[in-house]
């Protein structure tokens, strides 16, 4: 069954209802993730058809560009639909030469929560993502305890985790409520893989969240890229007349009720094509093709 809602933080006081798909707003910036969009005007039209579309979840970062997502959604959405919901994450910031770098201090963390509170005109950020962290075990429930801190002052409204291993997952959940993992996932990738930069991705952590009714947000959801099962998804697509990237999204929608897709486009055609993925329906023999 492919529900079309998700509930994030269902066992809460504030539980959060939004829409599958989701999107996720990293490919509006720059080359390499970095600076502003080649067509601003082009990225603002895209998120405002999103919300057109009933898409009514964004994942974004203050690290994205950086500062260039959240500033587009504040451009194009604010003041937000009551029903919106801005997902961010923290932990992580770009250098000048466009590197990634580790920025999870508890100082860092408080900075970063402070940038996306300004950047996006909110006083609560309604979901945040603690991000992840090349530091030890120790450190990171120091940097954890950091969001907790801020989530009991206001800032924050539902905490998740991001780029996790299952150990990380067990640390937060035995020190506070956790309401969404975000992790790579994709239908060509969904297994450990030590060869992969991330390392920590798969169906391990997404059993971890169905077990305590957790939503689970698989980045780069389209990675199409691995042999394993491709020319399925291509074949599969074919015969029901839809895209290889519909048939992605709709794969993830029937793999799990908790899993949350944000696939990202700068293309309104697209965007729409994403959207209408959750109107896809697939078989018990469709899905046992797939595997």
């Amino acid at each position: 069954m492919n529900s079309k809602t998700i509930i994030i933080g269902a066992d809460t006081a504030n539980p959060l209802t939004v829409n599958r798909p989701g999107y996720g707003t990293m490919r509006l910036t720059g080359d390499d993730f970095y600076g502003e969009p080649h067509d601003r005007n082009g990225a603002i039209a895209v998120l405002r058809k999103a919300v057109e579309l009933g898409v009514n979840f964004f994942d974004t970062a203050d690290f994205y560009g950086p500062g260039v997502t959240n500033r587009l959604l504040a451009e194009a959405l604010y003041p937000y639909p009551a029903d919106l919901v801005i997902a961010t994450k923290v932990g992580s910031k770009r250098g000048t030469d466009k590197s990634w770098q580790p920025y999870d201090r508890p100082e860092d963390l408080r900075k970063s929560v402070e940038n996306n509170l300004k950047e996006l005109k909110l006083e609560q950020l309604p979901l945040v993502h603690y991000g992840k962290s090349e530091r030890s075990p120790a450190d990171y429930e120091e940097g954890f305890a950091t969001m907790l801190e801020m989530q009991k002052e206001g800032k924050i409204l539902h905490l998740g985790l991001s780029n996790a291993s299952a150990a990380k997952f067990n640390l937060a959940v035995s020190m506070g409520k956790i309401a969404t993992v975000e992790n790579l996932y994709s239908y060509a990738q969904r297994v450990t893989d030590p060869q992969s930069p991330y390392g920590f991705q798969g169906g391990e952590v997404l059993q971890l969240c169905e077990e305590r009714q957790i939503v689970f947000i698989p980045f780069f959801s389209l990675q199409t890229s691995l042999p394993s099962g491709q020319n399925k998804i291509e074949e599969a697509a074919r015969a029901k007349g839809v895209s290889p990237a519909q048939l992605n999204i709709a794969w993830l929608l029937h793999r799990s009720a908790f899993i949350l897709p944000i696939p990202g486009t700068t293309s309104i055609r697209h965007l729409e094509e994403n959207v209408k993925a959750s109107d896809i329906s697939l078989s018990e023999e469709e899905l046992t093709f797939l595997g």
